[in-house]
């Protein structure tokens, strides 16, 4: 039975033998994929844990608290700057440059979440939106970080080891997304997660029951921040190189579209929107190289439009994806998954 009985059996972490199970060969087949896998494929899967990292704190702050962000892509950029900047300026090793550029993007965070108590829906979008475009603004005009030439990633080293392969970055990549994801389970079971969670679906009745709104809203920005910005100093080290073109309006856009797709409000479901999107834009940046598909879409391009603006044509499946999601699956592939699972446990009745 799926009966919880006690408060221990909800927050416990697995809950039969073969979750148990599973999780030993998941975490078997991350620990052995770079001895067997290829550079790019390494390299790809490192993107597609940086931005679970980013859709689990994004889903913390729009699928447990309900509160909806645009701007994510300024805390992306606090992160991949702060940890550059501690590292080159200051010279800082990573494992104190990354939490610390995670802080910083968590401060940034609480200040954005104060006005957010005032602001709900579009007009809460709109401010947190004018965040992100501000933030890369204003970087690209410090000259401490660059100005508008960015910053270069310094040597990356870790326990005296240089590392200067796709392989060595994933032993610090996927070690962290795993970590990560386990502390938001966690705290997703906690009484801070029951909190943001109350909050979502009554903010009202959240604060009539002694629930401060105040503390947990600007603490789900800062949380959700600090995610963002760690996620940001990963990234900076996996591209090499940072500006402040890096992190426009669609970078936000993305890490939304990956909660919606993959589910509001499910961990599993941050992981799978993630995973999606992530190949998806690999694939479709160079759309024109696709087997039937890409001459066919050149066809038309060099007919009709322009060559240049062929790229763009994965914006237009991105958010075709999203609006079919909304209208015939509002779960997302979390509420698929769940559908398959319910399926195939009740065949063939």
């Amino acid at each position: 039975m799926d009966m919880k009985r006690d408060y221990f059996e909800d927050i416990r972490l697995l809950d039969s033998g073969a979750q148990v199970f599973w999780l030993l060969a998941l975490l078997a087949a991350l620990a052995v994929f770079p001895f067997f896998a290829g550079s790019y494929l390494i390299y790809t899967v490192n993107l597609v844990a940086i931005n679970v990292i980013v859709a689990l704190g994004l889903n913390l702050l729009v699928g447990y608290t309900g509160q909806i962000s645009l701007g994510h892509a300024g805390f992306f950029a606090i992160g991949a700057y702060g940890t550059l900047a501690l590292m080159t300026n200051l010279g800082l090793p990573i494992f104190l440059a990354l939490p610390l550029a995670g802080l910083l993007a968590a401060v940034f965070g609480f200040l954005l979440g104060l006005p957010a108590l005032r602001l709900e829906g579009p007009y809460l979008a709109i401010a947190t939106l004018g965040f992100g475009l501000t933030v890369t603004q204003i970087l690209g005009r410090i000259e401490f970080l660059g100005g508008h030439m960015g910053l270069t990633a310094p040597p990356l080293t870790i326990l005296g080891q240089a590392i200067t392969t796709d392989a060595g970055r994933y032993a610090l990549i996927m070690p962290l997304c795993v970590l990560l994801t386990w502390a938001l389970r966690n705290l997703t079971k906690t009484r801070v997660g029951r909190a943001f969670v109350a909050i979502r679906d009554s903010d009202i009745a959240a604060e009539c029951i002694g629930i401060n709104l105040t503390y947990y809203k600007t603490l789900a920005f800062a949380v959700s921040a600090f995610y963002t910005g760690v996620a940001g100093g990963l990234m900076a080290f996996v591209l090499g190189f940072v500006n402040p073109h890096t992190f426009n309006i669609m970078v936000s856009i993305l890490f939304l579209a990956m909660v919606v797709v993959g589910g509001l409000g499910s961990i599993l479901g941050s992981v799978m929107g993630a995973v999606l999107i992530t190949f998806l834009q690999i694939k479709l940046a160079s759309i024109s190289d696709l087997a039937y598909v890409g001459p066919l879409l050149m066809d038309i391009s060099t007919r009709f439009f322009t060559e240049s603006g062929l790229p763009n044509v994965q914006y237009v499946v991105f958010g075709l994806i999203m609006v079919l999601i909304v209208i015939f699956e509002p779960l997302g592939l979390y509420g698929i998954w769940i559908r398959t699972k319910i399926y195939w446990r009740t065949w063939p009745f």
